[in-house]
């Protein structure tokens, strides 16, 4: 053979730019004889979808129970959930409900629309199985639910008898007002502890809760007492006894009393409890209420955290509340520089000179003090304090301090915005927002008078607790706040 027939090299296939290109083989369907690539199977998707069914076995119609009640699932055999139509709960409990699934693959998974009344669910499912020599079968299926209303026991006893009962949570605080309350029940709906609830009653002093089952009572004072400051007891009493087969009903009883010291305040330390703070005080102003509450010594910046355990065991009372409060004007104001003395987190220490807003135009009374607003006061604005001046304080504790201890004349507690929500109101701006309340019966003992002066107390209370949070940021980060419609409506119309 001559040298000049042989093959190129197979670099000189590509010398011009051309490059061969190795097609896959096909091999035909041993069902259909259609050509397709190879696969372990032999077979086309169609002919594998017509011989095999990945989702026999599968459940494809269901059957859940719903309280319409309480609006929950059943979810055997005996915890009731909540959860949205179309939400990723309901889905999660309606693929768990479906049998035969943990033996395929569930690649996909989602609800197809259906009227919500027509009492039906239908998840649609994309799920993969192993079939034929480890071919990899995809195949999607829908699945029927049919929704059956059943009352849960928690419903049906309600229904039957309101006041059977099985745990009464008491929940009390012996305080002129109820912001702590109002509080109190947004914590309660932002975490959801209201779900399990047979019903609310509202009490002179607290409210009550009523519940099923004695495990929903102790979740609820396990709630409260990560929240506020409380101390428990708990009390039971026997209902019925079947001597037949040994069994006995209880009704069980939680008392939960929530500590008399509420933010603002502004108290006297007992002298050992001072000594055991390191010598502050004896006046301190409380500057923050969780599951324990802060205690501020406005003159020195030192601050102690203080639980319920502590205070109960030598237990004060507050000398001054927000009702007391007095309207100042800043008229200067410098911050302290020195040693020991500065900022504490949004605390500045400062000295500040100022004047009652109503003895403008009357005197020329000035008074100086000293004050942790520092970071948010300035010259002209407006104050809410406490005039120690005028506020005769009796206790016997301010004997046990040394001699000569001289309160101050003014303790400042917070800016003051009355004048923008003045100019507010003036304009004709209304809020935004609303919160969501609790669904709570009133107590109607004392008559018309004693229930007209109650709702008087209460609509000036949650007014309060309004600007308290329109106020302070710290609050308004535990609260959910809806956006009110039918104020936007409103003012959209009297704007135009």
């Amino acid at each position: 053979r001559s040298p000049d027939c042989r093959a190129p090299p197979a670099s000189a296939a590509t010398m011009f730019g051309v490059q061969q290109q190795h097609a896959p083989g096909h091999v035909l369907c041993c069902m259909c004889g259609m050509g397709i690539p190879p696969n372990p199977a032999g077979m086309c998707v169609d002919c594998i979808r017509s011989q095999v069914d990945i989702t026999e076995g599968i459940q494809k119609q269901c059957t859940v129970l719903y309280c319409k009640e309480c609006q929950r699932y059943l979810q055997p055999p005996k915890h009731w959930i909540r959860a949205d139509l179309e939400s990723k709960e309901l889905l999660t409990f309606c693929i768990k409900r479906i049998k035969g699934l943990n033996k395929v693959k569930l690649v996909d998974a989602g609800f197809i629309w259906t009227e919500p009344h027509s009492k039906r669910l239908k998840t649609k499912l994309t799920i993969q199985k192993e079939v034929l020599n480890g071919a990899i079968l995809q195949q999607t299926f829908v699945t029927e639910f049919v929704v059956e209303w059943h009352m849960c026991d928690a419903c049906s006893r309600a229904a039957a008898n309101s006041d059977q009962w099985t745990a009464c949570v008491q929940v009390r605080q012996k305080v002129e007002h109820k912001r702590t309350f109002l509080f109190l029940e947004q914590l309660i709906l932002k975490h959801g502890m209201e779900a399990n609830t047979i019903g609310i009653k509202s009490q002179p002093d607290g409210l009550d809760f009523y519940y099923g089952s004695r495990s929903h009572g102790l979740k609820m004072v396990d709630f409260l007492q990560n929240v506020v400051p409380v101390r428990a007891r708990h009390d039971k009493q026997l209902v019925s006894h079947n001597a037949n087969d040994n069994t006995y009903n209880y009704q069980y009883t939680f008392m939960v009393e929530i500590v008399p010291i509420c933010k603002e305040d502004i108290v006297i330390l007992p002298f050992k409890t001072s000594q055991g703070m390191g010598g502050c005080g004896p006046l301190m102003l409380v500057t923050r209420v969780g599951s324990s509450f802060q205690l501020t010594d406005p003159h020195t910046m030192k601050q102690n955290w203080m639980d319920a355990a502590q205070y109960y065991r030598l237990p004060y009372r507050s000398v001054g509340t927000a009702k007391m409060f007095v309207e100042y004007v800043v008229l200067d104001i410098e911050p302290v520089r020195g040693a020991g003395h500065g900022q504490s987190g949004k605390w500045l220490l400062a000295d500040v000179q100022v004047a009652r807003v109503s003895d403008f135009g009357v005197n020329d009374h000035i008074m100086s003090a000293r004050t942790h607003l520092g970071h948010h006061l300035q010259a002209g604005d407006t104050a809410l304090g406490y005039d120690l001046a005028s506020l005769q304080i009796v206790d016997p504790e301010l004997d046990k301090y040394r001699r000569g201890l001289a309160l101050p004349d003014v303790l400042l507690v917070k800016k003051s915005y009355q004048e923008k929500r003045r100019r507010r109101r003036a304009r004709g701006v209304n809020r935004q927002w609303k919160l969501q309340r609790l669904d709570v019966v009133e107590d109607e003992a004392g008559g018309h008078k004693a229930i007209a002066r109650e709702a008087e107390r209460a609509a000036m209370d949650e007014e309060l607790f309004m600007q308290e949070l329109e106020e302070d940021e710290e609050t308004r980060a535990h609260v959910r706040i809806f956006r009110d419609d039918a104020a936007g409506s409103g003012a959209g119309a009297g704007a135009g």
